[in-house]
Parts: C-alpha cells; sequence; structure tokens
C-alpha cells in the first residue's frame, strides 16, 4: 500500500514545495491551508503521516495534532516552523510530535524525517492488525516477528501443531517458551481439549507426584476424596511441562510409563487409569548434558523430544524489538486502560541496543514501568529505566581531533546528555548530580538553549 501523507500549512509556497519533494518519493500527498478540512478528509481517508504547520490562523499545529492522535493514534505527526526553538520542541514532542522541523528545510531533511515517521508508523499499523498465525480458541496471535528465525519457528509450529508428536522447547528464561506451547496446542486437532501448564520446579517431589497423578480417597491423611492430577485433567488436550530439566528421578520414571503405556496409576491406588494426552515440555538446562551426567534418563528424553523447537533470545531478534513492543503496548492500553500509544526514537534505539538478559519478559517489564510513569502518551528516554540511560552514557566518547579544554569537555556532555534525555532538564541535572538552576546557567553559559 502506498504511504499516505496529509500537509497542512497556511502558506501555498510551502505547501507545493514539500509535495513536489514527496511526490518524488512515491507518496500518496494530500495538501490543505484549512486544518478542519485536513481534520475531515483524515476522519474519511486514514493516512500514515501529518506534517503541519505550528502557526496558523485557525487552529495552532499543537491542537490539530492533538486532534488527530485523538482520532488515529498511529499516525505520526511532524510540525513545522520559523520560530524554532528548544523549549518549543521539548513541548510539542512532549505532547506526542515525532519530529520539530526548523524552516527553512532542505529536501534532505523533509525526505529523511518522513522515511522515519512511516517506519513508526507502519510497525504501530503492523503490530495493532497483526497477521493472524493461530485459531481464535487459541488466544490469538501469540507469536509476533517477522524476522527469519520467528518465521521459522512459525512455520515449524504450523507444520507439527496438528500431528500427535511430542515436542520440546528449549530456550532461556522469558523467551515465551509457554507461548509456543501454546501456540502448539492452538494449531493442533487438540486445541477443544484442555491446555494445562506444570511447573517442575515449584514443588517437592511428594507433592508433585500428587498433582501430577492424583490420589485415591484415602491415599493419606485429609484425602477424603478422589482427585485427578494434572495428566487426567489434561486428558484429550495438552499436558505443558515446565521446568522438565528439574524433574525428580522417580517422577522421570513414572512419566515415562505414563508415555509409554498412555496410563498412570494414582497416588495410594493399583488400578491403572488410561489417559490420551500430548505431551509438550520447556527448559532452559542443556538437556544432552543432563542425559549425559546421569541427571535426566536417556530414554525419557528421546520421549519428550521427538521434535525440538528453540526459542532465540531477544538479543538475537533484534528487528522484532520495535513490533514486539507495540504489542506488548497495546496489550497493555487493553489491560490497564492507558493511553500511551508511542515510543519516542530515542527510547527505541535504547531498547534495540539492550542486551536483555531477560528476555521477552524483561522487555515487558520495561515496558510496563514506562507506561505507568509516563505522563504523555509517548514513551520517551527519561521514562525507561536508569540502566538502560546509563548503558546509553557508556557510549559516551571524547572527540579525538584535538586535546579539549576542562570548559570543553564540561560542554561537550551535557550536550550529550540533554540529547540523549530528549531535552528534560530534570533528568540530565539528575545525571549530572546537580540542581535544575545550576543546569540552566551552565546551558546559558554554553548557549545550549
Amino acid at each position: 500500500m502506498t504511504p499516505c501523507i496529509v500537509i497542512i500549512d497556511d502558506e501555498t509556497i510551502t505547501l507545493k514545495q514539500l509535495r513536489r519533494i514527496l511526490e518524488k518519493e512515491g507518496y500518496q500527498v494530500s495538501t490543505f491551508s484549512n486544518p478542519r478540512r485536513a481534520l475531515e478528509h483524515i476522519e474519511k481517508e486514514s493516512c500514515h503521516v501529518v506534517i503541519s504547520d505550528i502557526r496558523m490562523p485557525s487552529m495552532s499545529g499543537m491542537t490539530l495534532m492533538t486532534l488527530v492522535k485523538a482520532r488515529c493514534p498511529g499516525t505520526e505527526v511532524i510540525l513545522i516552523t520559523g520560530y524554532a526553538s528548544l523549549d518549543g520542541a521539548i513541548e510539542a514532542t512532549r505532547e506526542g510530535a515525532f519530529y520539530y522541523l526548523e524552516k527553512p528545510f532542505t529536501p534532505d531533511q523533509v525526505r529523511e524525517r518522513v522515511r522515519q515517521a512511516l517506519e513508526q508508523s507502519l510497525i504501530k499499523e503492523h503490530s495493532t492488525s497483526s497477521i493472524p498465525r493461530w485459531p481464535r480458541n487459541a488466544g490469538g496471535p501469540v507469536i509476533i516477528g517477522e524476522s527469519v528465525k520467528i518465521r521459522e519457528i512459525v512455520s515449524t509450529i504450523r507444520q507439527i501443531g496438528p500431528t500427535e508428536c511430542n515436542v520440546l522447547i528449549t530456550g532461556d528464561s522469558g523467551s515465551g517458551k509457554e507461548l509456543a506451547a501454546r501456540a502448539i496446542h492452538g494449531t493442533s486437532l487438540r486445541r477443544k481439549g484442555p491446555f494445562v501448564a506444570f511447573n517442575c520446579s515449584a514443588l517437592t517431589e511428594p507433592l508433585m507426584d500428587n498433582e501430577l497423578f492424583g490420589h485415591e480417597k484415602g491415599a493419606f491423611t485429609g484425602a477424603d476424596n478422589r482427585s485427578k492430577g494434572f495428566l487426567e485433567t489434561a486428558d484429550t488436550g495438552t499436558l505443558f511441562l515446565d521446568e522438565i530439566g528439574e524433574m525428580p528421578p522417580s517422577m522421570q520414571a513414572k512419566l515415562l510409563r505414563v508415555l509409554q503405556e498412555g496410563e498412570l496409576i494414582r497416588v495410594g491406588g493399583n488400578r491403572p487409569v488410561p489417559i490420551d494426552v500430548r505431551i509438550v515440555s520447556a527448559t532452559a538446562v542443556n538437556m544432552k548434558e543432563a542425559v549425559n551426567q546421569g541427571v535426566f534418563r536417556k530414554d525419557l528424553y528421546f520421549r519428550i523430544n521427538v521434535v525440538n523447537i528453540k526459542l532465540p533470545g531477544l538479543s538475537e531478534l533484534k528487528q522484532d524489538i520495535p513490533l514486539l513492543s507495540y504489542h506488548i503496548l497495546n496489550r497493555l492500553n487493553g489491560r490497564r486502560g492507558t493511553q500511551v500509544n508511542a515510543i519516542s526514537e530515542k527510547a527505541m534505539a535504547l531498547l534495540c541496543d539492550y542486551a536483555f538478559p531477560g528476555n521477552v519478559r524483561e522487555l515487558e517489564n520495561i515496558l510496563e514501568r514506562a507506561a505507568a510513569l509516563c505522563k504523555h502518551e509517548t514513551i520517551r528516554v527519561c521514562d525507561l529505566p536508569p540502566d538502560l540511560i546509563e548503558l546509553e552514557l557508556q557510549t559516551y566518547k571524547i572527540p579525538d581531533e584535538h586535546l579539549l579544554t576542562l570548559s570543553e569537555l564540561e560542554q561537550d556532555y551535557i550536550a550529550h546528555l540533554l540529547k540523549i534525555t530528549g531535552g528534560v532538564r530534570t533528568r540530565t541535572a539528575e545525571i549530572l548530580g546537580i540542581d535544575r538552576a545550576s543546569l540552566w546557567r551552565k546551558m546559558k553559559k554554553y548557549s545550549l538553549s
């Protein structure tokens, strides 16, 4: 689909100039000198990017941007002005502007900013209308991403889902193993049956025995009634055994019998109970090493590892981070009723550069914290955890063209901090360890404002 751009300016010459630049790039461009006419057009025909003058007789660009964002949260807005100032730029970006473009601008500046805004808009659009990969009764599209590795995983799940083979999912903590298991169940012939999840590392051995296999009446003190275990509960469906590498040896032997014979014996019982269940397991443990060390039974390993799916860490999926971030934001907005609809370019760059030792779970926690602290509709650098900002500070390098004086070094460093904090003086002063008044004096001294 051809990207759609709407331009609003009360100066005809500016409208013609911008239209000429952008139509040469192949974009579909609509121009308006009246902001209200532009809003009517945007309501009828959705657009990806709006470029608006900030000072117009009938309506200010800031007001226009607020109305556009209310109608089309995924549309990015670039404000242009001939009266640029640092405070004005900060206010505009805080209110949701993608960029604050100062007149006179060059064609290259316009092309680059529109390209960046389109990328952001299309990411949002794609995240809210993600390709439906799974049946609706599987809980929707749980695997988000367009990288080669994610596409391969999706292809494998689609292929093995309808089969009856047992699956072992491996990957680091937080990489989405249970989501992959649910996707397998959702594409299987068992999807109308139950999906039951059990953590093999959470209980003592006697409790695990009781929880997995159930018990007969009178099996132990307090067992007043017969009780089904997780295996029976998952009958005709899928049992997800998380952290199976932590399962005690005695439980491994009992599980092997279930897989071999298709039956179990409850605690305190002696009568076999037939069950029909598919086992999907997951672990962060190196299972081959566990087998070689005698910690895990080789025969059980071969039973549960008919097909292996290895989930990559988030650090291997850098290109999927923007798409995944917006998917998480949309879910947070729906769950918490928040209206955080965007992530600034600098904040997204920080997220994409971060290693994510906690993988997707850590990204979810970071965005949930940022959305809770965010005072506007856009998550900025200052809303992210301090350690991410400190990571960016570690990339600061002293220019090596010539030796700097202490004053030059201070000026350069303060300018660097202002850049990565998006011009937020409170956060900049906090990092420098000084108060806002001292920062203001230094900015005035070095003409940084």
